[in-house]
C-alpha cells in the first residue's frame, strides 16, 4: 500500500514545488497548493502541479479519490503521486470526501452530491490552475474505486477516462449504465481480502460489494460483448483483458497482491488513455 508520510529529506522541494501551484492569472481567488487546501462551498481539494509545466499551456490532471476514511491531503503528501506528475507533466488532484466517505448511489451514508461536486472542482482547476477540462482522468483507490465506477456508468463525460483500483460497483449492481462508453482502466489483486474480486457484506449483511467480474458484465451485457473473447495482455506484474466497445474500452488487470495502489499503475492508464485521446505520450 502507498506511503502516507513525505520524508522529512523532501519537505522543503516539496514546499517549494507547492509554491508553484499558484498562478498569477488566479491572483484573486485564496491561495492554495501542496498542502494548503483549496475550499470551495461543498468541499476542498488539494493540487500537486508539475515541476516543469510545459510554458503557458492548459495542463492535464490526474483526480485520485482516497479509500474508507481516508484523507486527500495523505495523498497529495505522496512521493509516488508526485513523481507520477512530474514525470506526466500534469497536475494531481487529490479530492477530500465527506467524513472520509464517498456518496455513491448504494453508499450506505448520501451526505454530497458527488458528481454535481466534482463538476466545481473542475471549473475551480480551469479557473484558478489553467487545468484543460479535456484531459482529465478519474482514478480511486477501495472506496475512491467504487466512486470512480459509479461515475463513469452515469455520466461518463465528467472526464476522459477512468482507473479504478480495488473497487467496483456495489449491490444491487445497476442493470444498465446509462452514460456513454467509458474509456475504463480497472486494476485489482487477486490476494485482496478488503475488496474481495467477488465482493463481501459489510455492515452485519447490510450492504454488499459486487463481484468485479459481474460489475464489468453490466458493460459487456449491453454492448452485445457477453460472449465476445478479450483481448490478453501482459504489463509487468498485470495480467490484463480488454473489450473494446464502439467509443470505449473496458480493461480488467489483475496482480498477484492484496488491497494496494501503486502510482504506476495510474500512470500506465494515463498513457493508454493519451494513445488513444492522441495525447503525447510522457516517460
Amino acid at each position: 500500500m502507498i506511503s502516507e508520510k513525505l520524508p522529512s529529506a523532501a519537505c522543503a522541494a516539496f514546499l517549494a514545488s507547492s509554491l508553484l501551484a499558484v498562478p498569477t492569472q488566479a491572483s484573486d481567488l485564496p491561495a492554495c497548493g501542496g498542502e494548503t487546501p483549496c475550499t470551495l462551498d461543498n468541499g476542498e481539494y488539494y493540487i500537486h502541479m508539475p515541476e516543469n509545466r510545459d510554458g503557458d499551456a492548459p495542463l492535464g490532471a490526474i483526480f485520485y479519490l482516497h479509500g474508507h476514511r481516508g484523507k486527500a491531503v495523505n495523498a497529495i503528501r505522496n512521493q509516488g503521486f508526485q513523481r507520477m506528475a512530474d514525470d506526466l507533466g500534469v497536475a494531481f488532484v487529490a479530492v477530500q470526501g465527506v467524513n472520509g466517505t464517498w456518496s455513491f448511489p448504494t453508499a450506505p451514508r448520501n451526505l454530497r452530491d458527488e458528481p454535481l461536486f466534482f463538476d466545481s472542482v473542475l471549473s475551480d482547476l480551469e479557473n484558478r490552475f489553467d487545468i484543460d477540462r479535456d484531459r482529465t482522468m478519474l482514478s480511486g483507490f477501495s472506496s475512491g474505486g467504487f466512486m470512480t465506477w459509479y461515475i463513469a456508468c452515469e455520466n461518463s463525460g465528467h472526464f476522459s477516462g477512468y482507473a479504478p483500483i480495488a473497487g467496483a460497483f456495489w449491490e444491487p449492481l445497476p442493470d444498465t449504465c446509462p452514460a456513454d462508453n467509458p474509456y475504463l482502466f480497472h486494476v485489482h489483486g487477486t490476494s485482496d481480502t478488503v475488496v474481495p474480486l467477488a465482493g463481501r457484506w459489510l455492515g452485519g449483511g447490510q450492504w454488499k460489494q459486487g463481484d468485479v467480474f459481474e460489475s464489468f458484465d453490466v458493460w459487456r451485457r449491453q454492448n452485445g460483448l457477453g460472449e465476445a473473447p478479450a483481448e490478453k495482455l501482459t504489463d509487468g506484474n498485470l495480467e490484463c483483458e480488454r473489450w473494446a466497445p464502439e467509443g470505449g474500452l473496458f480493461e480488467l488487470c489483475l496482480h498477484t497482491g492484496g488491497h494496494s495502489v501503486e502510482a504506476k499503475w495510474i500512470k500506465r492508464a494515463w498513457n493508454e488513455l493519451g494513445e488513444i485521446k492522441g495525447w503525447d505520450r510522457k516517460s
